[in-house]
Parts: structure tokens; sequence; C-alpha cells
């Protein structure tokens, strides 16, 4: 079944290469594709085109449809072209003509750009609740562990005294500002394409205040080419937010492979979170994070390739959107994979507590002694000066029992771990208007 169909066949590769994975995505689809048709349905007996008999048999039947998605049993026959042209064949076969009014007022396009919405929707939802997962993780583990130092570097160089606090306490920024790339790309989701048909509007009297409400979008694509130019432009942008995720777990990642191995020494990572060696016994290799770096490296290059996809295209639609599923639907699962595994590794990763008796950290401290001069009332130049020769000359030793003296904001001893929770929490948003939306459609 297709939904263009008019009643001749085309070439048995035409079909399977125009089709493309669209019957294994669409299932990722199916849940928001129900919501959409509760919807439309509704607004369609508003403006008089559905009567109430069939009003009720549809509904009956998505809601039937809904369950058996929720269940797993949702399938996508041999020879149906995609979610759309299946769930409409379901209605048909449970409700007769009736099914077949459904489409009235739509375009497949904006069939599937309000699918695609209200799938991101769901999505962001759930990866800003992850991100808010790791981010209180990583608040707790920087207030445990602000008394413990660890080296800073510079160029791969030892630099200056750090602790795990503030470690830990730098990615939980990162990620409240990641969370303001997701708010953004959550509000550039949250309008409303249905209705905008394949671009043009539509000559029925849609009501599509009324649909915007009923799907719990905090506004409507207002005009229907713009709705239409959406797609692609809101792909690359979520993936710019998810990108901006991966980026902070990537790096994060990169520094946890650095520090558990055998050179550092900084962190141990559970038993049960390692693999080994097939030759080498002694091996346990930090794989969950080289494959969360790899991964986060992985989703920051779609942004890249969703623009490429769209480059040259001009306002309307074009089949090359098509190809946008493939890049952006599995990109929020690998993240949220990523942030799991994160969470899990982090709350049972060892911290070694005496990194800095090891004298090749005497370093550490030059700059606090050139500051301790200066306090004295040395010049600075001369204080740097002074404490450099004796570097150059052998004969400096630092003293890592000294007291550190850190106490301006955002550093070792002030990190400042309240205002960064507080600029998390403005960064969040309310998300239950959707959320209810969602719930009230399927009762």
């Amino acid at each position: 079944m297709k939904l263009w169909d008019k009643g001749y066949d085309i070439d048995r590769f035409t079909e399977q290469f125009t089709v493309g994975r669209d019957r294994e995505l669409d299932l990722m689809l199916a849940h928001a594709d129900v919501l959409g048709n509760l919807a439309h349905l509704k607004m369609l007996h508003h403006i008089g085109l559905m009567d109430a008999a069939d009003l009720q048999s549809l509904e009956k039947a998505l809601k039937e449809i809904a369950k058996s998605i929720d269940q797993g049993d949702f399938r996508i026959e041999e020879g149906v072209e995609d979610i759309h042209s299946q769930i409409e064949l379901e209605l048909t076969r449970a409700c007769g003509e009736a099914g077949k009014r459904i489409h009235t007022g739509r375009s497949r396009n904006d069939q599937v750009l309000t699918d695609i919405k209200l799938f991101t929707r769901t999505k962001l939802i759930r990866l800003s609740e992850q991100t808010e997962t790791l981010f209180d993780l990583l608040l707790q583990k920087a207030e445990a562990s602000k008394e413990i130092l660890l080296p800073g570097y510079t160029h791969l160089q030892i630099a200056m005294p750090s602790s795990f606090g503030m470690w830990f306490g730098a990615y939980a920024e990162s990620l409240a500002d990641d969370l303001l790339q997701l708010r953004a790309a959550y509000e550039l989701v949250d309008t409303n394409p249905l209705g905008s048909g394949a671009g043009y509007g539509s000559s029925v009297p849609l009501d599509r205040k009324l649909t915007t409400r009923l799907l719990g979008f905090g506004d409507l694509a207002w005009n229907a080419a713009y709705a239409q130019m959406q797609r692609g432009k809101m792909e690359k942008n979520v993936l710019f937010a998810l990108a901006s995720v991966a980026s902070t777990l990537g790096k994060m990642a990169a520094d946890v492979c650095l520090y558990s191995c055998g050179n550092f020494g900084f962190v141990k990572l559970p038993d049960r979170f390692t693999t080994g060696s097939s030759i080498m016994p002694h091996k346990k290799n930090p794989d969950i994070f080289e494959l969360i770096r790899a991964r986060c490296n992985r989703l920051q290059s779609l942004p890249g390739q969703l623009a490429l996809l769209c480059a040259n295209l001009t306002s309307g639609y074009f089949r090359d959107m098509q190809l946008t599923k493939e890049i952006f639907f599995p990109a929020f699962q690998e993240l949220s994979d990523c942030l799991t595994m994160a969470v899990a590794v982090l709350k049972e990763m060892e911290l070694n507590r005496e990194i800095l008796k090891n004298p090749i950290y005497n370093y550490l401290f030059t700059v606090e002694d050139v500051n301790d001069l200066v306090t004295a009332g040395i010049p600075f130049r001369e204080a740097y000066k002074t404490v450099g020769l004796k570097v150059q000359a052998g004969a400096y030793a630092g003293d890592a029992e000294r007291p550190l003296h850190h106490t301006h904001e955002g550093s070792i001893g002030n990190l400042c771990l309240d205002e960064i929770r507080q600029k998390f929490q403005r960064h969040k948003w309310d998300c239950s208007r959707a959320i209810n939306a969602e719930k009230a459609l399927l009762q």
C-alpha cells in the first residue's frame, strides 16, 4: 500500500531504492504517528468533516494500535511503504471507509514532519533527564572530592595544582551549558507544522490552532512554506545540541582513559566495567570510555552530514529529506547509551588520594612559590625569574604538603558548586504541556 498509489506499478528496484530504510526507521515514528492522527481526527470532527460515529470508531482503532506499539507487536507489512501507510491500512481494515478519510487536509509531508517533531520532542525530554542525572552525579562527586588534589596539565605538561572536585565540577558546568543548547533545540522543535500540507496549505478549513493545543505544541509553525522549510533545519540544529553534550562527554571519557592508565593511575575503574586482553593477562582496558569517546566523536560529525545533505536545496520538499532519518534517528539512542554507561561507571570509579606524593609532581607548586614571593612584596617578574632559575638549575623542590590559598570564585578552594547548580536549573524547561497533551490524546 502506498499513500500516493494511482493504479500503476513501478519497477521493483525503483521501489526498493526510493523506499530505502523507511520501513525500518519508520517504526520509531509509530507512536508519534498515532498521536498526530488522533489530533487530526479530532480537528476534522471539529470542522464538520468527520461525523461522531466515525470519530469514535477511528479513535478506538488508533488507541488499539497504540497498545500494540507499546507491547512491541506492531509491524510494517511487506509491500507497505511506510508507517503512515501501515496505520492508514489498519484503520481502513478496522473502520472501513472512515479509515480512508483520515488523510483529509494533509500531505504526507506535514504528517512526516509532525511525527518527527513529536518523536524528537520526546527524545529531547529523555536526554535532558539523563543529562541531569549525570550532572547531579558530577556535583556530588565534586563536593565529596574537593580536598583530593590532582595535577593540572597544559600541553600535556605538568602545570598547577587542581583537584578532583574541580575536575568533576568542570564537566558539571559544561553540561549546564549543554542543557541550554538542548533547550533551544526543544523550543525549535516545539512548533506545530500539521496543516501546512505539502508546504502550501490547504483549501480545507483546517483549525491548526486546535491541533497545536491537542498535541501540546508551544506554538504554530505559522507560514505553511516555512513549516516545510524546517525539515532539515530542525534536525541539524537538534544534532548541534546533541553534539554539544557529546563534546562534553567525549572529552571526559578521554580524561578517564588517560587517568586510568598505569602511567598515571589517578583513577581505578571497577573491574566489571573493564575488558581484558587475549594475550596479556594483566590487562584491564577502559573499553567503555574508549567507545564513549569514539561514539561522541561520531555524534559530533552528524550536524555536518545533515548540513551537506540539505546544502543545495531550494524551498519546497525534496526526497533528499528522506535520508535525514538515517542520520538523525539513531543519534538519540547512541547518546542515551553513552550517558547511561558514563553514569554507571563514574558512580563506582575509585580516586587516588595520594597522587601528589610522587616527586614527579613537584613542579606543580612553582606558581604557588612565585605568588608567595609576590605577596611578600617582590615584583612578579623578579619572583618568576627567581623560581625559574631554581628550576633550570635543578635546585627546585616543591612541597606537596604546603597549604594552598586558592579563594577566588572557581578556584580549587572555592568551587562555586551551588552557583553551577543554579545555572543548570535556569537552563531547564517545563515539558509538562507536551507530556499531558499526549496522555490526554491516548486516554
